[in-house]
């Protein structure tokens, strides 16, 4: 069995620590986008869960939604939500916020704690799969052990 990158071995050592029996792997072709994970995984795009960082205006505090690989979240239902404005998170902050690169945040792992929302699109499918720290590993789980690893809050993100 081969290494992990290290931010890939930081995600499943954040499932171990969860005591979700979950695998993460890391794939030839790349899983920066949901259309790109769905190809080298070989599911489809919907059941790509792609976790989206966005910035709260006042506060300054980065927001997790997870989201079904073909939904586009609509930032006011977020901000609604929040009670608070938000708008896209640039790379620079993704990465020091989260500790990982755009294409590769995983739902879990975090250097700091994320309030969650989970799409709840998600919840139809048996199986999805996560980006697991680079935009080349991902892991796949069940949306209920999504819900149990990242306490996020279900909503309709659209």
């Amino acid at each position: 069995m081969s290494k992990l990158s290290s931010s890939a071995q930081r995600v499943q050592d954040a499932l171990d620590k969860l005591g979700l029996v979950l695998k993460v792997v890391e794939l030839p072709d790349s899983t920066r986008t949901a259309a790109d994970a769905a190809k080298a995984i070989g599911c489809t795009v919907a059941q790509i869960a792609k976790s989206l960082i966005f910035r709260v205006h006042n506060s300054d505090c980065p927001v997790l939604v997870i989201a079904s690989g073909v939904n586009r979240v609509n930032e006011s239902t977020i901000a609604t939500q929040l009670g608070e404005k938000i708008g896209k998170a640039d790379a620079d902050y993704v990465r020091r916020r989260t500790g990982f690169v755009i294409g590769g945040v995983p739902p879990v792992g975090h250097v700091e704690t994320l309030e969650t929302f989970l799409d709840e699109d998600l919840l139809q499918y048996d199986e999805i799969w996560a980006a697991a720290g680079t935009p080349h590993a991902v892991f796949r789980l069940s949306p209920n052990e999504l819900l149990r690893a990242t306490a996020g809050k279900v909503i309709s993100i659209q």
